[in-house]
């Protein structure tokens, strides 16, 4: 992905190194995580890494990876604010008001609650702010697969999009609906939620497209099937269970995730009317 020529965001809170406190170890299946404050959207990685070096870590100070995944995470958020800032008024007539993104290392807090680094990437409505443990990255290339600067940048964007979702009101939308569902039919909603999300960094990623470089949708694509629940159930030595999906399948997610690059239309993005993901 060409950066050059691009910004930083200035909306970006850097917790690194400070301590983020214990917080509570997010495990399970899903990291849409219901809460009295809120809810996680984001990738859970955490059935992956049971049986590995999964614990949260103690902070840490950056080092000179860090940084350079500091500074490119920065120029990723600028480009989702320039996105968003025109697509949403063009599209579906709303102002855009872009998320703070929060680095931290090891471990931090939320209003959603504490993670740590194993839990992966996050969002969280209840301060409208996005969690990103830069170690991450490397995680996604060396364990999961997704390799690329442009596997990396379509997880920032799929984070962005749950709180392009927050800004539509979706996201309390179906906080309410899974309130008064029982598993599976929250599970199945919080799907459909995580599948728009993808769809929505497909829009991005389209108009990003005089940025990207021989190779980038391919990354994406590939990061999109390899963070797929069956993917990271069989990865875990899993039979994959359906009912327990809570981001969609591998074929799911790259599939939306193209839906959205190729149309560049959120409209297109409907997965709660969809009657086939």
């Amino acid at each position: 992905m060409r950066l050059k020529g691009i910004g930083r965001s200035r909306n970006v809170e850097d917790r690194r190194g400070r301590g983020g406190g214990g917080g509570a170890k997010i495990g399970g299946l899903g990291l849409v995580i219901i809460l009295a404050i809120g809810y996680f959207a984001g990738i859970d990685v955490t059935p992956f890494l049971e049986g590995q070096d999964g614990a949260p870590r103690e902070a840490r100070a950056p080092s000179p990876g860090d940084e350079h995944a500091a500074e490119f995470t920065s120029r990723v958020l600028a480009t989702t604010e320039q996105v968003w800032d025109r697509v949403l008024p063009e599209q579906v007539g709303r102002d855009y008001r872009p998320p703070v993104l929060v680095l931290y290392s090891g471990v931090t807090q939320s209003p959603c609650g504490g993670a740590s680094g194993a839990t992966g990437p996050f969002y969280c409505p209840a301060d409208r702010k996005a969690y990103l443990d830069t170690e991450f990255f490397d995680t996604l290339a060396r364990q999961l697969g997704a390799k690329g600067d442009f596997a990396a940048a379509y997880v920032i964007a799929h984070e962005v999009a749950h709180h392009v979702q927050n800004e539509l009101g979706i996201l309390p939308e179906v906080s309410r609906l899974r309130q008064a569902a029982g598993e599976a039919e929250a599970n199945a909603l919080t799907v459909r939620l995580e599948l728009q999300a993808d769809c929505l960094s497909g829009v991005w990623a389209r108009a990003v497209d005089g940025l990207l470089e021989p190779g980038d949708l391919k990354e994406a694509l590939n990061a999109a099937r390899m963070i797929g629940d069956d993917h990271l159930q069989r990865r875990a030595g899993r039979v994959p269970s359906p009912h327990t999906f809570t981001h969609g399948t591998s074929e799911q997610r790259a599939r939306w995730f193209a839906r959205g690059y190729e149309s560049g239309e959120m409209a297109r993005c409907d997965t709660f009317g969809a009657d086939r993901l």
